[in-house]
């Protein structure tokens, strides 16, 4: 059987038509996505818009009522927990808040994935979690806790963690959630060193439009379950949508989607009067 990259042009994330139901209401209602090796692609939307449960489901946290989701030659929906286990090991996750626990030390955390996944030994793990800290800019942090970290030390943390099994992809979500402009600037350099130091390719969820625009190589924007336009940053911030452009700018959504919706009514209503 062919593999996914060859027949969607090696792409190494290839989502097709992904449906997700919840509570009697559809959250994705037909999201379509690729992204190609050692690509950062970014993923926008408002508070509700599927954003998060797209990134949820291609990570293998929540399971889609429908469509496909390609890792590579892996078709993942529909996957027991054993068979995703196994391709999660080529997913890194970073989390909104790091997700880091908290009675285990920064070498412990990041030393989480190789010691249950992989069970190498002792010298090993130090390497690697060394290693990796190292990459995010941390030496020497190994026995502090996350209760003595900084919000930008955590998500590094986090980073780090997640980098630890050396995965293909990394998925981040909201990676600069709660982080000043200069702490924000430093995640995003990190992300783009991830790619240019490891090759990894990235899908990253996030609302801060800076970011976004800072770090892509292409953004989709998904609004209302659906992917309303994707392309390179130029493109996007091109595009005369109206919603797209509401978002970019950070104004509310409201008065717009109320007028785009309008619009979209007056295109079907027949004339009031026929000719003739």
């Amino acid at each position: 059987m062919a593999g996914a990259e060859e027949a969607s042009g090696r792409a190494l994330i290839d989502v097709r038509d992904l449906r997700f139901q919840a509570g009697g209401r559809q959250i994705l209602k037909g999201v379509s996505l690729h992204v190609m090796p050692g690509e950062i692609v970014c993923i926008m939307g408002m508070s509700g818009s599927g954003k998060t449960t797209t990134l949820h489901c291609i990570g293998g946290l929540t399971r889609p009522t429908g469509g496909e989701i390609w890792i590579g030659d892996a078709q993942i929906v529909g996957m027991t927990e054993d068979q995703l286990n196994g391709v999660r090991e080529r997913m890194g996750m970073v989390f909104q808040y790091a997700a880091l626990f908290d009675s285990l030390t920064v070498f412990e955390n990041v030393a989480f994935g190789p010691r249950r996944r992989r069970r190498l030994p002792e010298d090993q793990i130090r390497a690697i979690v060394a290693e990796k800290l190292e990459l995010v800019g941390l030496p020497g942090t190994e026995n502090l806790y996350p209760s003595q970290l900084s919000g930008g030390m955590a998500k590094r943390v986090g980073l780090a963690r997640a980098i630890a099994l050396s995965p293909p992809v990394l998925l981040y979500d909201e990676p600069t959630s709660g982080l000043d402009p200069v702490v924000a600037s430093v995640v995003d350099e990190l992300i783009m060193q991830m790619r240019d130091k490891l090759g990894v390719t990235s899908l990253v969820v996030s609302h801060n439009i800076t970011s976004i625009f800072r770090i892509s190589d292409r953004i989709a924007m998904v609004h209302e379950g659906q992917i309303l336009i994707e392309g390179t940053p130029e493109e996007v911030r091109a595009s005369p949508d109206l919603v797209v452009q509401q978002f970019i700018q950070g104004r509310s959504h409201g008065p717009i989607e109320q007028a785009r919706r309008l619009a979209r009514l007056a295109e079907v209503r027949p004339p009031l009067h026929s000719e003739g």
